[in-house]
């Protein structure tokens, strides 16, 4: 359909009293003092016939140098607007400009739908998705702190031993000489002097510079060569280059000693003060004149040394991860109340019958047999009352301690003697061994992350680990340098990032230097401090600089790019936030707005999508989309500044913004009944909970507040749902450290309504989400042409060979490579679009295809199967939850982030219910109108009006106070959080002073 030939209804240009007509009578929502072809325009941003998804062909003038808000009820077009209008513009344009080299590494842009855009600015956007899936990924690593501290302890830490705990001094060669012949007699070894470490290049000019020296061979990345054969290197790859100056066996008496010492010094010499020296079946040694303690040498200090993300400096036994995987006693034995008779041990439930004895004629049963026999283990009694010695055999083996079965196979029988390796060893061997993915995932069932045990978690060599500086903050003006470092906190690099970024500015602050170390650490200090502080800004405090990337949420990640966008302080620029508030209280919104102001304030542009209504009404202009959401919307209702939007009579926002229009406060709340019982957590302290004891009331809504990183995602995500899914859906989720949970009986399903997108290809939609498709594909099936032919459930999908058009598997387009210009999609032109073949399409349903069924809206949908009660139940939830307008085969790409999370409740409400469900929802409201929370909510009381429970992690103030039931955490994030400041209704919550939720729940709550 063509939007752009669409005249704009009436009542939406009466309604912008701050826009104005142009000459062909569309609307442009201009600020005051503009005009298309005035001299002014330089001072705007000027977007004319914009028609990208279901914007409706409309002209928006932006004011530059000013905080914009675009707001809307979910779906309106205001992500269609900034981010893949405007943004996605800026973008294109910027690598347009690059030569048409640089453009086949970047990428290419597909060009928006619009007539012009005018006075764009370079573009930045900073949206709502995960910083990295990357485990080696940290909050350090990401905001560039990491790389500066790198530096930072390389020129300016001091080097201690890792056994004596003394400052590492000067190395000699005769000290080297003594130490490597302190290796067993007859020891093959190799010295070598390293020449080039992780260095890209041919190296040409050095391997003929060796053989003119008259060396006959080297090592290259680890494999000894003779040099003759060597000619080049790949010159793209890293390679670590080492001379061979002699092979020797370990002897005794003075003549091997001389020769020792020879080859010792000549490397040395050639190394430039190092050596290496290779011991067959061991790790090399690496040995230093310059630095050398309890005869080990260690490398120059150098900023690569630092990184757990480079083989130098990173921990061998978990490659620099902190963690290594293990097969998990508390997975294998999920419930120690059992006993090895009635199935506690998982992975031998195929060795037990259904009456309790050991299975004959399996070969794990008849080892089981012959280790109960010889041990006297009792198979009967409840594992915990096992004794330990009888535990740590069945887990860990008996060595090489043989043991005799008796046992008859297909092809064979006798007796054998076989050793017992033990059930964790075991199941490790058998999923690094497995070929079968269907096996290594039921393996991975058991494994848990466990700290490593070489590094305790800490990532880096101990060599590197014991490089330290060190601060004291009061002591600094007024004594000795060594009089502050005895005293002062000496930290690791991995300590330092151990701290929060509050503590970690401290540190900094107080840093313990002399002079020349002040010289050099001056600037690095300088940035340091700066990002610290930007992140503090922006209410990220409470976080450690070791958090890894993929536990931070969306609202985290995205303030975390914010603060590194504050570091580069360019001005000019246009910056596109999508919803920054996510995740932030109430308390630091302000602390968000003072750096939003500050980018403004230094010359740049900020284009916000917001429902924040602190945000909205500290904006300088605001655009309001709507009035509708999809085909409703598109269209730009009002514009002006925050006052404006409130008096406007056809803005929803500022019906809201103004009070006309509100989401009230309940009159009456649902009582939490002491029959109905709770769910109450005892004793937990995973992450920063400090061992606290927090009760879920059944059958209310519970909203669980506070400040963000108080520990309210951890008691969450990481206790309550795992040990739910655990209990009543077989989960192998991991749950968080507490003692126990009571009352867990009173429930028989659990619902988690995540974050998390719907889909990430087009081919997700919908229907395909809710199973709604499914069911329509079966109705299909079951219609008399298509029993005719033949027709099958999967004739009817787009994703297998049978209906789907084959020209373009049923994408419905085909991409058309453009080499230097962006790759085109263009419709199939076998389907046209359509993504079935012919014979497909031709079964109709009341003259439908199943193409032209995932082309309906979800109201339309509604009506054509008015009479399947199985279809019109999955559409009818897609409607309760305001999703009217959506298009069942929309792709997931294209959908909002309220619309996501609306889609995901609408599927579980369309399960049967039982009226003891438990549903657990992450900051629902995120992308939601007011409009739209107020559906939410509606949708909520459903639920719990048939007897479910609800539990909600939330900082909107509108969903708190129509709770039954708040739990507030706090007082602050981090280390500083993970206690219960107070449980109970909104109104109880509100006379608590230490409350920081409570202070700005009570004007609310208002009857």
């Amino acid at each position: 359909m063509d939007h752009r030939k669409q005249p704009i209804p009436a009542e939406t240009k009466s309604s912008r009293t701050s826009g104005t007509h142009d000459s062909r009578g569309h609307l442009s929502a201009s600020p005051p003092g503009s005009s298309p072809g005035s001299s002014k325009e330089i001072d705007r941003i000027l977007v004319t016939g914009a028609c990208e998804h279901n914007l409706k062909n409309i002209d928006v003038d932006i004011p530059k140098k000013s905080l914009v808000v675009f707001t809307g009820v979910s779906g309106s077009g205001k992500s269609s607007l900034a981010f893949d209008t405007i943004y996605a513009e800026g973008q294109r344009r910027y690598i347009e400009s690059l030569s048409a080299y640089a453009r086949q590494f970047l990428g290419q842009m597909e060009k928006p739908k619009f007539e012009t855009i005018r006075g764009l600015s370079p573009t930045i956007a900073i949206e709502q998705k995960a910083t990295s899936k990357n485990p080696r990924s940290t909050v350090g690593t990401i905001t560039e702190i990491y790389d500066y501290l790198r530096v930072l302890f390389a020129r300016v830490g001091t080097q201690y031993c890792p056994q004596c705990g003394k400052v590492v001094g000067r190395g000699d060669a005769a000290s080297m000489v003594e130490q490597i012949l302190q290796l067993p007699e007859g020891t093959k070894i190799v010295i070598l002097a390293p020449l080039l470490l992780h260095r890209k290049g041919e190296q040409r000019e050095l391997f003929q510079e060796l053989t003119q020296e008259g060396f006959a061979r080297v090592r290259l990345d680890g494999v000894i060569h003779d040099l003759a054969e060597v000619t080049a290197l790949s010159k793209n790859k890293k390679h670590t280059i080492e001379a061979v100056i002699d092979r020797l066996v370990i002897a005794k008496g003075p003549e091997f000693k001389g020769r020792l010492t020879d080859s010792v010094e000549a490397a040395l010499k050639k190394g430039q003060s190092q050596l290496v020296v290779h011991v067959v079946g061991r790790e090399d040694l690496l040995m230093s004149e310059e630095r050398s303690c309890c005869g080990q040498s260690f490398p120059q200090l150098d900023p690569p040394l630092f990184s757990f993300n480079a083989p130098l400096g990173m921990c061998p036994t978990c490659n620099g991860l902190g963690v290594l995987s293990i097969m998990d006693e508390t997975k294998v034995i999920p419930d120690p109340e059992l006993s090895i008779e009635e199935g506690a041990i998982l992975p031998w439930k195929s060795y037990i019958g259904d009456t309790g004895e050991v299975r004959e004629g399996s070969w794990g049963g008849e080892k089981l047999k012959a280790i109960q026999k010889a041990y006297k283990i009792d198979l009967g009694a409840p594992w915990r009352k096992l004794p330990k010695k009888h535990k740590d055999i069945l887990l860990y083996g008996t060595g090489d301690e043989e043991h005799t079965i008796r046992w008859q196979g297909q092809r064979g029988s006798g007796t054998f003697k076989v050793t017992f390796e033990g059930i964790l060893p075991g199941l490790m061997r058998r999923y690094q061994e497995t070929q079968s993915d269907t096996m290594k995932t039921w393996y991975q069932k058991f494994l848990t992350n466990k700290p490593c045990h070489s590094c305790r978690g800490m990532r880096l060599k101990p060599s590197v680990l014991a490089v330290k500086i060190g601060s004291n903050v009061k002591i600094r003006d007024n004594k000795s340098l060594e009089t502050a470092k005895k005293t002062s906190r000496e930290k690791s690099i991995i300590e330092f990032t151990q701290l929060t970024i509050g503590e970690a500015q401290e540190f900094i602050d107080g840093l313990v230097l002399t002079k020349s170390q002040e010289l050099i650490a001056k600037e690095l200090c300088k940035e340091i401090r700066a990002r610290l502080g930007f992140l503090v800004n922006v209410g990220l405090d409470y976080l450690t600089l070791d958090r890894k990337g993929p536990t931070l949420s969306g609202g985290e990640a995205q303030r975390i790019r914010l603060a590194s966008q504050i570091g580069s302080e360019l001005t000019g620029v246009l910056y596109i936030l999508d919803e920054p508030s996510i995740g932030l209280h109430q308390r630091d919104n302000q602390k968000l707005l003072q750096t939003l102001r500050h980018l403004r304030d230094i010359g740049n542009t900020l284009i916000v999508v917001e429902h924040d209504e602190e945000t909205i009404s500290a904006a300088d202009w605001v655009l309001d989309i709507g009035p509708g959401a999809g085909l409703l919307g598109g269209r730009i209702v009002a514009a002006g500044t925050p006052e404006d939007i409130k008096k406007d009579p056809h803005s929803l926002t500022g019906a809201y913004l103004s009070g006309r229009e509100a989401i009230a406060v309940p009159l009456e709340r649902r009582a939490v009944d002491k029959a109905k019982g709770s769910i109450v957590i005892e004793g937990a302290q995973e992450n920063n909970l400090k061992n606290v004891t927090v009760s879920f009331p059944l059958g209310v809504m519970t909203a669980v507040t506070g400040v963000s990183g108080a520990g309210k995602s951890t008691l969450i995500n990481q206790i309550l749902y795992p040990a739910l899914a655990r209990l009543l859906h077989d989960s192998d989720e991991t749950v968080g450290v507490h003692k126990k949970i009571l009352g867990l009986k009173n429930l028989d399903k659990v619902i988690n309504i995540d974050q998390r997108p719907i889909g990430r290809t087009p081919r997700s939609n919908p229907a395909t989400y809710t199973k709604v498709f499914d069911l329509i594909r079966d109705f299909f099936a079951q219609l008399p042409e298509a029993k005719s032919r033949g027709y099958d459930k999967g004739r009817f999908s787009f994703n297998v060979k049978g209906g789907r058009c084959e020209p373009c598997q049923g994408d419905g387009y085909l991409k058309v490579e453009m080499h230097f210009l962006a790759d085109v999609l263009v419709p199939c032109e076998v389907c046209r679009g359509r993504r079935f073949n012919e014979s497909t399409l031709q079964i109709k349903y009341k003259d439908y295809s199943i193409a032209d069924v995932l082309d309906l809206s979800v109201l339309e949908a509604c009506e054509v199967f008015k009479h399947h009660p199985k279809v019109t139940k999955i559409l009818k939830t897609l409607a309760d939850v305001g999703l009217t307008y959506v298009k069942l085969g929309q792709p997931a790409t294209t959908l909002s982030g309220g619309e996501a999370q609306r889609i995901k409740l609408a599927r579980e409400l369309a399960r049967v219910d039982t009226g003891r469900t438990l549903y657990i929802l992450d900051e629902p409201t995120t992308g939601l109108h007011f409009a739209d929370i107020r559906k939410l909510l509606e949708v909520l009381s459903r639920l719990l009006d048939a007897g479910n429970t609800v539990v909600v992690i939330e900082h909107n103030l509108d969903v708190i106070k129509t709770s039954d039931w708040v739990i507030d955490m706090g007082p602050e994030g981090g280390h500083r959080g993970g206690e219960v400041i107070a449980q109970g209704t909104p109104e109880q919550i509100a006379k608590v002073k230490a409350s920081v939720t409570g202070q700005f729940l009570a004007p609310l709550l208002v009857y």
